[in-house]
């Protein structure tokens, strides 16, 4: 489980059955400090290190993540990602609970700046999951914890304000138009819509009661 709060930033390599990251000194994350089973949010995809040293660490990736992610593209152009290690018990919850399982991709439509921040314009590439995103609600774009401001009326379309500590400590910066992003959608929302789902669903079908006539039916008398 993460928060959404990024602390470091890594460059990104493709390596022979995953990815691999290397951590700039004096970035935040200490490739030291992390150990062999750790999970790492990778730019909000949480993966798993299967081995460290000084300069990093190397994670496998499967085909799935590759394909509903924008790992691939990123490693294939040693792409910068932003990293945060898995929540202690006693860590502060600054963010939002991010649970690193990317719900779908983004788009960016527009990038502008403001004269205290940033506005940034996204836009889901499947529309139905704009049903979980709404005014002030929270998202997770590239594994970084966001608050929406206004969106659309299906959702699908959204804005956020960037403040400038968030836009020049992660690679929310280097974001074009155009450009894809991760998106992971509040866990709050999407086990309310899962409650209700089964709360709305139909009553199974009463089981007969065992009776004299259905026992002589069955060949018991």
């Amino acid at each position: 489980m993460f928060t959404g709060l990024v602390q470091a930033v890594g460059q990104l390599q493709r390596r022979a059955g995953g990815v691999e990251l290397r951590i700039p000194a004096g970035a935040g994350l200490d490739p030291a400090g992390l150990m062999l089973g750790d999970s790492v949010a990778v730019d909000g995809v949480c993966l798993t290190v299967t081995h460290r040293d000084a300069a990093g660490f190397q994670a496998d990736v499967s085909e799935e993540t590759l394909a509903r992610t924008t790992l691939a593209a990123k490693a294939d152009r040693r792409d910068w990602v932003n990293l945060e290690p898995a929540l202690r018990l006693a860590d502060r919850l600054g963010g939002h609970l991010v649970s690193g399982h990317v719900d779908g991709l983004g788009t960016v439509v527009a990038v502008e700046q403001q004269p205290a921040s940033w506005r940034l314009v996204l836009r889901w590439q499947d529309p139905a999951y704009g049903r979980y995103v709404c005014e002030k609600a929270s998202v997770a774009v590239n594994g970084i914890s966001l608050t929406v401001a206004a969106c659309s009326a299906d959702g699908a379309e959204f804005w956020i304000a960037v403040i400038p500590h968030t836009w020049s400590s992660t690679t929310l910066q280097g974001l074009r138009p155009g450009d894809a992003v991760n998106l992971e959608a509040d866990l709050l929302a999407k086990y309310t819509e899962r409650l209700l789902g089964w709360r709305q669903a139909p009553e199974p079908a009463a089981t007969p009661g065992l009776t004299q006539a259905w026992l002589a039916e069955h060949g018991w008398g």
